[in-house]
């Protein structure tokens, strides 16, 4: 139990530059508190004791403002920063190394009981300020939750899930140069985490400009092949009428 503790207090010393000594973290993080009174009903839980794991519980959650149901299961080193209004539900599961941020929710949408209700964490997971997690699929290993972000849907290893409903951003595709992360990334931030809105309307306009070089490329073939274009000259390659490109070809193999 020591052992643990003194993990629990290094994690948070590690994870937190506010953290300015071990007997700080020992008697003013809720976080841990809450990890200590869940690790007692959790015992009391597995023991068949349920009335007295819901009754530590509750002690924990009056005093801390964090609700850890004391069926979830928890790992090693989590760390849970500032805390209040966290709910964690009875079958959720919270990898090693995980980080939780106040506000979040790790919820169930079934009323089904003895089911997998709520959602697992893989290991290094970061679930940012205010989000929502409902339902009893898997977060994968390294992935990020933004804050508010309402996520209903499995987020593969190391991707990251923002908005409402959350949209996942995929990991950069090997060989790739991205920004290097940084060690530990705070509320689930890092320097290439965008907004996919913003990913995909820079990704049409990257598109929309490659396949004007192409149209244009097509016309300087074609006029090299001796095909009248003047109609053409001089039009935006974003406004171009595709049927005119048609005629205009049609004629060239009318001619020949």
């Amino acid at each position: 139990m020591f052992t643990r503790l003194r993990e629990d207090i290094a994690t948070i010393r590690e994870r937190d530059p506010a953290a300015r000594s071990a007997w700080e973290v020992l008697t003013c993080y809720p976080g841990l508190h809450a990890l200590m009174f869940h690790r007692i009903a959790h015992a009391c839980w597995r023991a068949n004791r349920r009335w007295l794991g819901r009754f530590v519980s509750q002690i924990g959650r009056w005093l801390t403002g964090i609700e850890i149901h004391p069926g979830a299961t928890l790992g090693r080193r989590v760390f849970i920063d500032h805390g209040m209004g966290v709910v964690i539900g009875e079958t959720a599961v919270v990898g090693d190394d995980c980080t939780i941020y106040q506000g979040v929710t790790l919820g169930g949408t079934s009323l089904a009981r003895g089911a997998k209700r709520h959602p697992t964490l893989a290991r290094g997971v970061i679930v940012g300020a205010g989000a929502k997690v409902l339902g009893g699929f898997a977060i994968g290993e390294g992935a990020k939750i933004g804050s508010n972000a309402v996520v209903v849907k499995p987020v593969p290893a190391g991707g990251t899930a923002v908005g409402n409903p959350a949209r996942i951003v995929l990991p950069a595709a090997a060989g790739q140069r991205t920004p290097e992360p940084a060690a530990f990334c705070a509320y689930g931030i890092t320097p290439n985490a965008d907004d996919p809105m913003s990913l995909a309307i820079h990704g049409l306009i990257d598109h929309a400009a490659k396949e004007a070089r192409r149209v244009d490329e097509i016309v300087a073939a074609l006029e090299q092949l001796g095909a009248h274009l003047n109609a053409l000259r001089g039009v935006n390659g974003a406004q171009l009428d595709l049927r005119r490109l048609s005629a205009v070809l049609e004629g060239s193999a009318l001619e020949r």
